[in-house]
Formats: C-alpha cells, sequence, structure tokens
C-alpha cells in the first residue's frame, strides 16, 4: 500500500498544506491551547517551542506497539516540548525542553532524519508529541520524498488535538496513534491544566478515524493504514477507562484497534499519595475485561519472547 503523501505530494496539495500550516505560528493557534505567540518571530508560549522544531533524540524503536515495530524496529522522532505537558510525564525533561539533547533542527535535517530512519530498515517513521510541529512536519516532507521516503508516517500523540490542524494532515498521515488519557474535566484539569481535554479528544478520534478508518495490516502484520488509540490506565482511573472504551466502541468503531498500557509510574511533578503507585496485574485484566463488555476485540499484545530475540539478533 502507497503511503498517502506521495499523492499528496505529487497533487501540489502538500504545498498548499505547509502555507496553510505555517499561518498557524502567528498568532500560534495549532492547538486547543491558542496561546497566540508569534512563532514565525521564536516566541514560544505553553509547548516552548518558537519557529524550529526541536528534537531529543531518534532511532529504530522496539518497545512501541507490535504492529508497529516488527523486525527491525519503528523509527522514533521524539520531539521536544508539548502542548499538554502532563504532572506525570515519562519523558518530563523533554517535555519541559529543560533537557540538554534538545536542538533545533530545520526543514533539511528533520528531513534527513526521516530519511536515515527508512534506511536503517524502520518500518515507519513515528512522530512522539508532534502537535505543536505540524508545520515543522509538513515544511520537511517534500524534502524527504525527494531523498526517497517511502515507509508510513505515524502521526503519535497526546489526543489534545485542533480540527483545524489535524485536517491539515488528511491524505499525509497514515497512522494515527493518539492518546484516549482523561474521560473526567477534573482529571484533565488536575493532570495538564486541560479540563476540555475530553471533548477535545473525542471529536480529535472522531477526525482520525474519518480520515483513515480502522487499522489495516500487512501480510507481514505491519500496520499500513488506520488509527490505533492508546490509553493509560491511572491510579484509581478505572471507571474512566471503561467509559473511554465505551466511547470507543459506540462513537469511533468497534474495531477500533487499542493498546491498553499499564506502564504508569509517578514521575515528574507526581507524588505520592494522591499521583502515587503502579499498575497491578489485577486492574489491567479489569480494564481488560472491561474493554471487551464494551464491544471492542482488537488489542495490541507484546510478544515480549519475540521482542528480546529481535534485540539480541541485532
Amino acid at each position: 500500500m502507497e503511503s498517502r503523501y506521495l499523492e499528496t505530494m505529487r497533487s501540489g496539495v502538500l504545498e498548499k498544506r505547509i502555507a496553510d500550516a505555517r499561518e498557524l505560528l502567528r498568532p500560534c493557534r495549532l492547538c486547543p491551547r491558542q496561546c497566540g505567540v508569534d512563532r514565525l518571530a521564536d516566541e514560544r508560549g505553553y509547548c516552548r517551542t518558537g519557529l524550529q522544531a526541536e528534537v531529543a533524540s531518534y532511532g529504530p524503536h522496539f518497545g512501541e506497539e507490535s504492529v508497529l515495530v516488527g523486525s527491525h524496529g519503528s523509527g522514533t522522532i521524539f520531539f521536544c516540548g508539548c502542548n499538554l505537558l502532563c504532572t506525570f510525564c515519562q519523558n518530563y525533561d523533554i517535555s519541559r525542553v529543560t533537557d540538554p539533547d534538545c536542538r533545533p533542527v530545520d526543514d533539511r535535517q528533520l528531513a534527513a532524519i526521516m530519511v536515515e530512519l527508512q534506511e536503517a530498515g524502520c518500518h515507519n517513521i513515528n512522530f512522539v508529541t508532534p502537535t505543536h510541529v505540524v508545520p515543522q512536519i509538513l515544511a520537511a516532507l517534500p524534502h524527504a520524498i525527494r531523498a526517497g521516503l517511502r515507509v508510513p508516517l505515524v502521526y503519535n500523540c497526546g489526543g489534545y488535538e485542533r480540527l483545524e490542524s489535524l485536517r491539515l494532515l488528511e491524505g499525509i498521515v497514515d497512522i494515527y496513534m493518539p492518546d484516549a488519557k482523561f474521560w473526567e474535566r477534573e482529571s484533565g484539569r488536575r493532570y495538564a491544566k486541560a479540563p476540555d481535554y475530553p471533548g477535545v479528544m473525542r471529536a480529535a478520534l472522531a477526525e482520525t478515524q474519518r480520515q483513515v478508518g480502522d487499522l489495516r495490516m500487512n501480510e507481514k502484520g505491519l500496520a499500513e493504514r488506520g488509527l490505533l488509540v492508546r490509553h493509560l490506565l491511572m491510579p484509581g482511573g478505572l471507571a474512566e477507562a471503561a467509559a473511554i472504551f465505551r466511547f470507543l466502541a459506540e462513537e469511533i468503531s468497534p474495531g477500533c484497534y487499542v493498546n491498553i498500557m499499564d506502564q504508569y509510574r509517578p514521575c515528574g511533578e507526581a507524588a505520592p499519595p494522591g499521583d502515587g503507585g503502579t499498575i497491578s496485574r489485577a486492574m489491567l485484566d479489569e480494564a481488560i475485561r472491561a474493554a471487551k463488555k464494551a464491544g471492542l476485540s482488537r488489542f495490541d499484545e507484546r510478544d515480549m519472547a519475540s521482542l528480546i530475540r529481535r534485540l539480541m539478533s541485532r
């Protein structure tokens, strides 16, 4: 299956999207925060990113979803900055742009990273936390395509997306991988200063489903196109998880591919007792039962033995 951005490039639509996206940087209204800073003048708002995208690291990643990893890994690009800044973020220094590895990249440098990952054998290009750098990604794409980029693009985001920005990505992103973090407004306020998160997330998931549909895999079991939703279980969060699963099954699709994640631990500003603790196996099992009861049936499963064999063979 040909990646969608190739036809969008051939048709001339990509150049129009690049121009439209750039306009969203002054005043910045890329995400629901709509800070209004002039990022074309390198001003920085909530996401702490100016004119250029900043990259902390990149490379083949074997800890992502099984349908992205394959035998050679998902080609992840970890962007610095974030429009959510969750208190418990496991990449706290990166999201706050305090990590010394955060470095600005221009369009050609970002394109070169994409092509390098493809040449390393990665099955896809996985943009991690890309919401605040959509214009920069789009501007880099023509350079990458002319240099031979062909693999699918993965938009790996927090789910706090503005529809205007998402529509700029139609026909460009192959695989959307948003989080569905919080169902209650209070949770959005408490963890991300975003009480509007639940409604914004629901609208964003509906838009991405409209664009790409249910996740489809090739004969090797690798994702080629579609929507994959992540939900990070939180301490005391089973009721919210169950509500999210019902929404996915009833409002998005019963065929929605879901990764129920149990890796929460108190990081960043999170601290016991309120945000402390980890997720037990019993809680994960209960969440899976709730998802199945809601009508979902497609779940990501990590084959740890296979993962270890792949890592040892490298």
